[in-house]
């Protein structure tokens, strides 16, 4: 495809890059002929089909000439967080036999060569920036070679037939992909993605998502997940259009402000921080301006679900005033108001959150899909979004709902396997279709998540507990960054809860209230006071047997290094009762 593209739109923008504040494009021929050059030097360092090519990197556009390199030669990329512990990147580096390392810095080369010891497997360090190289010995230098050297390896080859002849030997059902799911219940387990499951896949997230050669999107979420490779590698190949890679995950803001992208994929989180910046904003600013936007808010509420092909007269016109007095501000400020579609997926997200973003008019979708189904399977369509749903299947997708509710997937998109773990995989895959774990129930023609099967609670008194539809009411509050509920065989519902930060330290300044770090900033009592209020707001929307009756309020942060939260910010469970043991009790 990548050839092919190369050919079709030689001369298009490609990727954009940005370095040193400037963007840089690069036209689809440059990236097929660079990919190419990659190939030839990752054959040369002994990279063949069928070989691991781990990438340890934020986005950038080494990240996906390495990957285009080596699918090029028939090789398999495996990525790996950057924000991961080297025992972690160890531990994927060497169950999924990598052959050569890619890394970024000589920070993230320091982990591999940490634990060079376990990894019998690994023959060459691939480093992006050399900035640091001389600090390395003599041994580990050796070990090591610069992607630039790389490149010139391929470059200078004079084996053109090389490509060619390995693009012949490749079929649909060969691997293409191995993302290693996030491990928030044990190991983390590398799914293997065929070049026919991502073929399968993308129509769908096309022709939900209306994009287009023209579509722009800005790349920042982890490569190494499955949500991101589908709209930086999987569509834009497919489409022709244009991904733009910012210079590092701390500038998306502002990236985001400069790239105007059409589409946008933010998980929960994202989206959460979005929400809670521009009510900072909101707080700094003066009273005509905070009492305008509660007005647009309260007015434009009701539009949040409705079509805007369906809007009375007096409707478009209440949504222009409030869109040129408040709004349009807002969409500038976030970087979004050219975004055509938003999406929010990976996680659950509180309905009042994208209620909120959609009544400011950012066109936000939720969709739904796994690393198991290569990506996006379900989502909204433009034009019809039930708020708290995932929308409908998309093309090419069958589903079912099997015992106790389990949404179970058929299709070509449906991943080969868990490498090396055919027990796993047996468990997964059964008679074609895709178990995923996720209990749904289906609301006017579309699909609700309900919970992971596996969280699903019991009170002592026999109650049925969803606890992700607890903690993201709660979450909702822009107060709240996390909220861990307690109920499995307890007589009430319990939570550990830890603030946002920096929304409840703006609070606290307004206030005049002091402190110097963020334990001393939970134990006010003034916050302490906050965010009861909070819970109670929270607790308004539930049920009486969800309400949460005891809380406790975390004194530190929850820490991907503890164990607390995996390198995607999914909440161990286990890891946190196990840890908070103490605290939990103190509640019952």
């Amino acid at each position: 495809m990548l050839r092919e593209r190369a050919r079709s739109d030689a001369r298009r923008v490609a990727i954009r890059q940005k370095d040193f504040g400037i963007w840089k494009p690069v036209t689809w021929a440059d990236y097929h002929q660079r990919a190419c050059h990659v190939a030839r030097g990752l054959a040369a360092l002994g990279l063949g089909a069928g070989g691991h090519l781990g990438v340890l990197s934020e986005n950038r556009i080494e990240w996906v000439l390495a990957q285009m390199g080596a699918a090029l030669m028939g090789a398999v990329t495996v990525g790996v967080y950057p924000t991961s512990p080297s025992a972690e990147v160890a531990y994927v580096v060497g169950h999924a036999d990598v052959d050569i390392m890619v890394c970024e810095d000589q920070e993230q080369t320091d982990k591999v060569l940490e634990a060079l010891d376990q990894l019998p497997r690994l023959k060459k360090i691939i480093v992006i920036e050399t900035k640091g190289l001389r600090s390395f010995t003599p041994a580990q230098r050796a070990v090591i070679a610069t992607f630039q050297e790389v490149e010139q390896l391929g470059r200078e080859s004079n084996n053109s037939q090389l490509i060619d002849d390995a693009l012949a030997r490749q079929h649909l059902d060969d691997i293409g992909l191995m993302i290693y799911t996030s491990g928030s219940t044990g190991k983390p387990k590398g799914a293997m993605i065929s070049w026919r499951n991502m073929r399968a896949v993308v129509p769908g997230i096309v022709e939900r998502m209306q994009l287009h050669p023209g579509a722009t999107h800005l790349s920042y979420l982890p490569l190494c997940h499955v949500a991101e490779q589908m709209l930086t590698t999987f569509t834009p190949i497919y489409l022709g259009s244009t991904v733009n890679f910012g210079e590092s995950i701390r500038t998306v803001q502002e990236d985001l402000r400069e790239v105007a992208p059409t589409m946008f994929l933010g998980v929960p989180r994202i989206w959460e921080k979005l929400h809670a910046s521009i009510l900072i904003k909101m707080q700094e600013t003066g009273a005509l301006r905070q009492r305008l936007f509660a007005w647009a808010m309260r007015a434009c509420a009701p539009l949040a679900e409705k079509p805007r092909a369906t809007w009375s007269l007096a409707e478009r016109a209440r949504f222009a005033l409030a869109y040129w007095t408040i709004f349009r501000a807002l969409q500038n400020f976030i970087g979004l108001r050219a975004a055509t579609v938003a999406l929010t997926g990976a996680a659950p997200i509180a309905p009042d959150v994208v209620r909120f973003f959609r009544t400011l008019g950012v066109p936000l979708i939720e969709v739904y899909g796994l690393t198991e189904s290569s990506g996006m399977v379900t989502g909204h369509r433009l034009d019809d979004v039930v708020i708290g749903t995932v929308g409908p299947a998309t093309v090419g997708v069958q589903y079912r709902l099997g015992d106790s509710g389990e949404l179970q997937l058929r299709g070509d998109m449906v991943f080969v396997g868990y490498y090396k773990s055919p027990e796993a995989t047996a468990q997964s895959i059964v008679d074609g279709w895709l178990h995923t774990g996720d209990v749904v129930r289906e609301v006017q023609g579309q699909i609700k998540i309900v919970d992971r099967l596996k969280d699903i609670m019991i009170t002592a008194g026999g109650k049925n507990i969803t606890p992700s539809e607890i903690e993201n009411a709660m979450k909702a509050s822009p107060f709240i960054k996390e909220c861990i509920v307690i109920a499995d065989g307890r007589r009430f519902v319990s939570a550990l809860v830890q603030i946002e930060f920096d929304t409840v330290a703006k609070w606290a300044e307004a206030r005049r209230l002091a402190f110097t770090h963020f334990r001393s900033l939970v134990e006010l009592p003034e916050v302490q006071q906050l965010i009861h209020e909070e819970i109670d707001k929270g607790n308004a929307r539930l049920a009486q047997v969800e309400q949460i009756r005891k809380h406790h309020l975390l004194t530190k942060e929850l820490d991907h290094d503890d164990g607390e939260v995996t390198a995607t910010m999914k909440v161990r469970r286990a890891s946190i009762y196990k840890t908070y043991a103490t605290e939990i009790e103190a509640l019952y």
